[in-house]
């Protein structure tokens, strides 16, 4: 990605700064404040929260959550 764009681009959610993560399989713009990941795919950053990933252990974000649990009529 270029380093211009990086400049520009902020969370859509809180609109702090994002970080640029590369990992061997995958790229993705972090955003600490709001512990989330957005993906990059194809060089071109995904910033929509149902495509973000969770960067918190026991929770998700986007169309991958589970189902709230409650109790069953």
């Amino acid at each position: 990605m270029d380093n211009r764009l990086l400049e520009m681009l902020v969370c859509p959610l809180c609109k702090g700064p994002l970080e640029h993560v590369r990992n061997t399989a995958t790229h993705e713009l972090v955003c600490h404040a709001d512990k989330l990941a957005f993906p990059v795919r194809d060089g071109i950053p995904v910033m929509l929260e149902p495509e973000a990933r969770s960067l918190d252990a026991g929770a998700s974000t986007g169309a991958n959550s589970p189902a709230p649990s409650g109790p069953s009529p």
